[in-house]
């Protein structure tokens, strides 16, 4: 009896068998993340001393390279500081232990994320023909080395500059910072999930353009409109200042650009596979 292949395994299920077998893929993931998510508890010390509350300090790198570029120009001294005048505090009971519970997933998921992202290459290879299923493991490096660039970006990037800027934020001199930690933490959460799921864009737009939703035209004529919601987006998780917000919407410029450069690859491969069914017809 014939062994049979990938396709016709995948044609003879059910709906209901799709989502047993994404359940497990779903399953296999979450596993992954509580192991890392457990190693990262463990490691409360690093997570939050160095990680978590790096970017508070007035030694961290960021803030050394902005001052050094600053005084080099002479440009607005507001990057070389002694300490942000801001303190973090718990104000919940349970604040620190939750605080940590939710730092410890987020680092649990950015550690397994390659991982994540084979589960889901899994997932949908066998509907995917055999050439395109030999390009798993580049796919896989791709999307992971993008996430963590993206990652990478919002914490000494975004990261520093929002707390900078909220951090020494004053309406008036009566009022002093106090920073509950639980809003701290979502901001660093926030500013470093964002942008590595920002960086997936080429990777997006790679899979738009393979099932025809997407076009290099369609990119290159609403470029405009895109470096218009690029320039707003980096003026929202930005400082009010124009240095910060070129130097967050430089690197998404680039990412888009890149992108178009996907979507003419994407493109000219397709037509060359329809010339070479044509010739062969």
């Amino acid at each position: 009896m014939a062994k049979k292949s990938v396709k016709e395994v995948v044609k003879e299920m059910s709906f209901l068998d799709h989502l047993e077998d994404l359940r497990w893929h779903l399953i296999r993931c979450v596993i992954a993340i509580l192991i890392c998510a457990t190693a990262a508890f463990l490691s409360y010390k690093f997570l939050f001393d160095v990680v978590l509350l790096g970017p508070k300090k007035a030694d961290f790198v960021t803030y050394d390279i902005l001052c050094q570029l600053a005084q080099l120009v002479h440009l607005d001294d507001s990057f070389c500081f002694e300490e942000l005048p801001f303190r973090i505090q718990s104000r919940k009971v349970a604040g620190q232990f939750s605080a940590h519970i939710w730092m410890s997933i987020t680092a649990g998921f950015i550690v397994a994320f390659p991982y994540i992202i084979y589960q889901f290459w899994k997932f949908i290879s066998p509907g995917l023909h055999h050439t395109e299923r030999r390009h798993a493991r580049g796919f896989i490096t791709a999307s992971s080395m993008l996430f963590f660039l993206g990652v990478l970006f919002g914490y000494y990037v975004i990261t520093p500059l929002s707390i900078n800027f909220l951090g020494s934020y004053q309406v008036s001199k009566e009022v002093f910072n106090d920073f509950d930690l639980s809003s701290y933490t979502g901001l660093v959460r926030a500013s470093v999930l964002a942008s590595g799921l920002i960086f997936q864009l080429p990777i997006v737009i790679y899979f738009l353009t393979k099932i025809g939703l997407v076009t290099p035209e369609f990119l290159k004529t609403y470029r405009k409109y895109a470096l218009v919601i690029i320039l707003v987006i980096s003026a929202v998780i930005t400082p009010p200042d124009i240095a910060s917000q070129v130097i967050v919407a430089i690197p998404v410029l680039i990412l888009y650009e890149v992108s178009i450069v996907i979507a003419k690859w994407v493109v000219r491969k397709q037509r060359k596979k329809e010339q070479q069914l044509k010739k062969t017809s």
